[in-house]
């Protein structure tokens, strides 16, 4: 593969991952309020392990590397956030003015960029180390609900 085609795919990769990163992060009801507190974090954590737990009916060691799992993931969604307080009026301050803020929006990228791929390489450890752990029926069950299109965390 061309040197210029690889970079251009990774800045892609990049650039949706930042935009749907702080997307997710704006688009949700509870963000309307402003960023999700500790304490609903905590909360909603707990009930998504619970649910996991009892849908794969996990035992205490699988149980424990979905933690471990869980608290990568929650740590690269923290780095990911950042510092800003709103996600939403940090990307809608790039075309607040009478030019798109190509600076800003380049150096958001990177910041982005630069927290994925510092974190994914523990996020994908933690998740082969739970997944590895599930027995074959189990596994099956992950597989079969990722093909689903609600996916894991749907009501109902």
């Amino acid at each position: 593969m061309k040197p210029w085609i690889k970079r251009s795919l990774i800045a892609f990769t990049g650039i949706s991952i930042a935009i749907g990163g702080l997307a997710a992060c704006g688009s949700h009801g509870h963000h309307a309020r402003g960023p999700m507190s500790a304490e609903k974090m905590a909360e909603v954590r707990g009930k998504v392990i619970e649910r996991v737990t009892s849908k794969l009916d996990l035992n205490a060691e699988q149980q424990q590397k979905l933690n471990v799992l869980a608290d990568k993931l929650q740590a690269q969604r923290t780095a990911l956030i950042g510092q800003t307080t709103d996600p939403r009026a940090e990307l809608g301050s790039l075309v607040a003015g009478e030019k798109f803020d190509r600076a800003r929006a380049l150096n958001l990228i990177d910041e982005k960029t630069r927290v994925v791929q510092v974190s994914s390489p523990e996020v994908i450890t933690a998740l082969a180390d739970f997944y590895d752990s599930l027995n074959p029926t189990q596994q099956a069950e992950v597989r079969e609900r990722m093909q689903k299109r609600k996916g894991w965390f749907s009501r109902g």
